[in-house]
């Protein structure tokens, strides 16, 4: 069939027609919503395009692919990625004591880590949890003598998509007794009147769990907005967020995880750092928050209303976009593989304990010289580098 022809609108049509015969008819072939699901690579459906896609499935036989709103497919893979963190304290006065604390990664349903390599000239250095959370973290100590202070982290990463909307007609029997670690509030996300009525109204007429989280994460993504003067990832203080609703991943994320649980829906909020799609890239300020919530039944569904704003204000999309609603229909239910868990949990208290307050989040190195902290959102005074080097 000519490419031309593909290009008329009626042709177009009857061949999308064709598309779920020729998806079906694919050999070794899986269903893209699985949890296990891969990274999903658009491919423009117009024009020539489906002449080339259509090619590659009747080529290979095999070719994993869905059919989202707009006309568009997507393909599945991984992404991996050789990340290498790098720490130089010595800046600091001689004579004082200098404790580092970083998220460490480990392999889990949905990532694998590989290769860890740490060096340095610390006295001492072991991997420890957190006691709430199990978060896991790397800490390393220079003594007071010590004249050059350095540490290098570095790990293989292999990250899978994640795509989880294949929700059952009816949802199980749980009890909330059991998630409650996801139902309490934290320091800067209470569970106050101001929340607690305004998740009602938001969930109003919503009885069922899915439809009540559903009901949270398109407010979130209709009222509030990606700020790029924010600092950092945004520190997640949802009543100051509810009266200027601007900020970052963290400040999004926080606001769906907070309403969420004002509603009875478990949810938590997830810290990492993403991963580079160029050969070579410097990630210093790469961090990333998302989310998940739990649904009685099925497990933890993956959203990211932050990346939904992210991808409006770096497209400059309006809400009524085509594109903003598939952003906004992609990220209920779905990550991107180009992400690595670190951490979980707000209000850390560290392990071995920091001297300061619980820390707000982990999603950034954590120093203390002489038990003073240290600002973890200025890398070059800190001071620390990431890279990522992709890998196939």
């Amino acid at each position: 069939m000519a490419a031309a022809s593909l290009e008329s609108a009626a042709n177009f049509n009857a061949m999308m027609s064709l598309v779920p015969v020729l998806l079906l008819a694919s050999l070794k072939c899986r269903r893209p919503d699985t949890a296990d699901a891969r990274f999903f690579k658009e491919v423009d459906m117009r024009g020539a395009g489906i002449t080339r896609l259509l090619t590659g499935m009747l080529l290979t036989g095999c070719l994993l692919m869905v059919l989202v709103p707009g006309g568009r497919v997507l393909a599945a893979k991984t992404a991996a990625g050789r990340v290498t963190m790098e720490f130089d304290l010595s800046a600091y006065p001689a004579g004082k004591e200098v404790k580092l604390w970083l998220p460490y990664p480990v392999s889990s349903q949905y990532q694998e880590i590989s290769d860890i390599r740490i060096d340095g000239d610390f006295r001492e250095a072991a991997v420890y949890t957190d006691r709430v959370f199990q978060t896991p973290i790397l800490y390393a100590r220079w003594d007071r003598q010590a004249a050059s202070r350095h540490l290098l982290l570095a790990f293989t990463a292999r990250r899978q998509e994640v795509v989880r909307r294949d929700f059952p007609a009816r949802e199980g029997a749980w009890d909330p007794a059991d998630y409650r670690q996801w139902l309490r509030p934290n320091r800067l996300g209470p569970l106050n009147d101001q929340v607690r009525k305004l998740a009602a109204v938001i969930v109003a007429g919503r009885p069922g769990v899915a439809a009540r989280a559903r009901a949270i994460y398109d407010w979130v993504c209709d009222h509030m907005y990606r700020d790029p003067t924010t600092v950092g990832c945004g520190k997640g203080d949802v009543c100051a967020l509810l009266k200027r609703p601007g900020g970052k991943c963290t400040d999004i994320n926080s606001v769906f995880v907070t309403l969420c649980r004002a509603a009875g829906v478990p949810a938590r909020e997830i810290f990492g750092i993403r991963l580079g799609k160029k050969p070579e890239q410097e990630i210093t300020k790469w961090q990333h928050c998302w989310a998940e919530f739990f649904l009685p039944g099925y497990g933890w569904v993956p959203v990211d209303p932050a990346d939904v704003r992210k991808m409006m204000l770096k497209e400059k999309l309006k809400l009524a976009a085509a594109r903003a609603k598939s952003y906004r229909e992609y990220f209920w239910g779905a990550w991107d593989p180009y992400r690595v868990e670190l951490a979980r949990g707000r209000d850390l208290i560290l392990n071995p304990p920091q001297a300061g307050e619980p820390l707000n989040t982990f999603g950034y190195p954590y120093a203390e010289v002489d038990g003073q902290m240290l600002d973890f959102y200025q890398p070059e005074s800190f001071k620390y580098r990431l890279t990522c080097r992709r890998l196939p």
